[in-house]
This record gives C-alpha cells, sequence and structure tokens, in this order.
C-alpha cells in the first residue's frame, strides 16, 4: 500500500488533461470511451453479474500461481468474499466494456477468468470470439456456470498455468488482450513477451493493477520499452498499451 501511495502522488504531475493531448488518436479514445458517459443504459447487466457473486455463500478451494492475496490467508475461500474483494469493481467492469465498444474487437484473449466478473464485461461485444485463461479450476468452474446463465455458453475458457496455456494460444492473433493474472514482474513481464508475436498494427492490451506493487511497476515500464510498442496510457490502476507504427513513441498518464 505504500508502494501504491508513493507512486501515486509521484504520477499525479505527469498526467495529462484532455486538451494537453497532441495524439489525435489518444485524445479520441479518452473524450470517446476512457471519460465517456454514453453507455450507461448498458451496464445494468454487470451490475446484475456482480450482485450474483456476492449473493455466493459456496466455499472453493482456490489454484493460486501468482503473486498471492494480501486479503485472503486460507485456499479455501467463499465466493461472495473472492467477488468483493479480488474481483473487478463495478466501475471497472464499465471501463472494460466501454473499451471492447469502442474498438470492436474480433479476437479477444483475457488472461485471469477468476469468477469471470471482467470476462462478462469483455463479452459483451458479442461479435467477438472470446478466450480466457485461467489457473484455477474451481473459480473457473464458478465462472463458467455463470456466464452460461447469462446466455454467455460460446466462451473457451483454457484452464492451466498462464506459462503453458499460452504456448497453445500464440499461433493466433488477438485484437485485445487484457491481463488481469499473475500480478508478479516476472511473469507479466514474459507474458507479454510471448503474446508479442500475436498482435498487429491495431491490437490493444490492456493491463489491469500496473501499479499493485513495485514488481508490477518495474513490469509495466519494461513493457512500455518493448521494441514492438509504441503508444502507452498509465492510468494507474490501468495501462494501454498500442503497437500502431504510424505513431512514434510516447507513453501518456491520464487520470480517470
Amino acid at each position: 500500500m505504500l508502494h501504491q501511495l508513493i507512486t501515486y502522488l509521484k504520477w499525479l504531475p505527469t498526467t495529462f488533461h484532455l486538451h494537453g493531448i497532441h495524439s489525435p488518436f489518444v485524445f479520441s479514445f479518452e473524450k470517446k470511451c476512457l471519460k465517456s458517459n454514453t453507455n450507461k443504459d448498458t451496464y445494468e447487466l454487470l451490475k446484475t453479474y456482480r450482485n450474483t457473486l456476492l449473493k455466493n455463500n459456496q466455499t472453493i478451494s482456490v489454484t493460486d500461481y501468482g503473486a498471492g492475496s494480501r486479503v485472503f490467508s486460507s485456499n479455501k475461500r467463499k465466493v461472495k468474499k473472492i467477488a468483493k474483494y479480488a474481483g473487478a469493481t463495478l466501475n471497472r467492469m464499465q471501463l472494460i466494456q466501454r473499451i471492447v465498444q469502442y474498438f470492436s474487437p474480433n479476437h479477444i484473449l483475457e488472461i485471469g477468468t477468476s469468477l469471470g466478473m471482467g470476462t462478462i464485461a469483455l463479452a459483451s461485444h458479442r461479435k467477438a470470439q472470446l478466450t480466457s485463461l485461467e489457473g484455477c479450476p474451481e473459480t473457473a468452474k464458478i465462472a463458467k456456470t455463470h456466464l452460461q446463465d447469462f446466455k454467455h455458453p460460446d466462451i473457451e475458457i483454457i484452464i492451466g498455468e498462464f506459462s503453458e496455456s499460452i504456448k497453445k494460444i500464440q499461433d493466433n492473433t488477438y485484437d485485445l488482450i487484457y491481463f488481469d493474472g499473475n500480478h508478479s514482474r516476472e511473469a507479466t513481464l514474459q507474458y507479454a513477451q510471448d503474446l508479442v508475436v500475436t498482435t498487429t498494427n491495431e491490437t490493444v492490451w490492456v493491463f489491469d493493477d500496473i501499479h499493485w506493487s513495485s514488481e508490477m511497476t518495474k513490469a509495466w515500464n519494461e513493457i512500455k520499452e518493448l521494441p514492438e510498442v509504441t503508444v502507452t496510457i498509465d492510468c494507474f490502476w490501468v495501462g494501454f498499451v498500442f503497437f500502431r507504427k504510424e505513431q512514434h513513441k510516447e507513453h501518456f498518464s491520464i487520470r480517470l
């Protein structure tokens, strides 16, 4: 928590206001997506999905390959507690939905299904083919059941350690990848390096919790410097990466 506070105080003075952004692409993305309120009437499904999980009293055994939890001391956890303390907030789900509606991706990859709270938001663009990776069989089972209940039976959920699952899909191309899995520097950076081959000029990467820890901040800074990356946007708790060859390398910090 101390790292987040110190990093936030350093980050604030670097943020751009809308009219200080000279890139038309980034200007449009901020105005029409990041700070848009035009889709409020479509958020009800996200709220209902989240509330359903918050009422789920089932206890499951969680397999955690990542950086661990700051909340839970045991791998035996109630679904409603996972949803409350480890799942995506409603604001975050709404942002993910706006992103897929703005970019209209055809192929989406999610790293970290968990209970499907990010997945349901990604699936709001129904024309997209969505694949989600999850390390824990129990949380994947809960997610799959709830996604089916909410009329999304066609989402492919691949269960297993992320590094192994990524090897299975490296021949694919993805228009959008949402990284919300292992929150360690080494793993996050490795996933990014392994998935560069799946990108096109129009691909967007979305990284959750880029300043969750000093390790994640380091990973984010190293991802920014990958030679394939041109534009990045740091919104503190979420980061965006673009590969647009027509733009020179530039980094933005934007308050949401």
